[in-house]
């Protein structure tokens, strides 16, 4: 049976000082690694004989507005059916340079994945072999799910966006 600890200790014996803030909410090993570093580990993660951490369950993102020079946050889970463990990986990102490699050689469930992360946040995956919005129209100039607009009209005095998580 794995344990975080473990799994934790071997990332970053692996990866140094591009591995951080380990978390592990809900007993999910949850941790942050540079934009440089994100193929490599997903690939020792994969390919490691006991780990065999080989199924990409989601990649997404989220808009932190608020966090500058790390505004977005790109997050993989991924999940190794041999030994029914889970990990979350996170990957902070400056809003003008919201460029990370793509993982559709690692694994081919990516290009959807990535591609919806596009369409929402504007995550731009390099290497990407049909990077174009897969839900909203190619003609949309902004991406939905960025914070950048209020929830409400702001003539209204009935809604207050900080009811709805702003």
């Amino acid at each position: 049976m794995l344990t975080n600890e473990e799994v934790a200790q071997t990332i970053i014996q692996q990866f140094g000082d591009a591995v951080s803030d380990f978390d592990d909410p809900f007993d999910l090993l949850t941790f942050s690694v540079t934009r440089e570093q994100i193929i490599p580990l997903i690939q020792y993660l994969k390919e490691h004989p006991t780990y065999q951490i080989a199924f990409l369950t989601d990649i997404t993102a989220v808009h932190y507005p608020d966090s500058p020079g790390r505004e977005l946050c790109v997050v993989y889970h991924m999940h190794s059916f041999v030994n029914n463990y889970r990990v979350r990986v996170k990957v902070y990102l400056p809003a003008e340079d919201p460029h990370i490699p793509t993982a559709t050689k690692q694994h081919l469930s990516a290009n959807w994945m990535e591609r919806e992360t596009f369409d929402l946040f504007g995550v731009i995956f390099d290497g990407h072999p049909d990077l174009r919005r897969i839900l909203n129209m190619e003609e949309m100039d902004y991406h939905p799910m960025l914070k950048q607009y209020p929830l409400e009209d702001a003539t209204r005095e009935d809604k207050i966006d900080a009811l709805f998580g702003r």
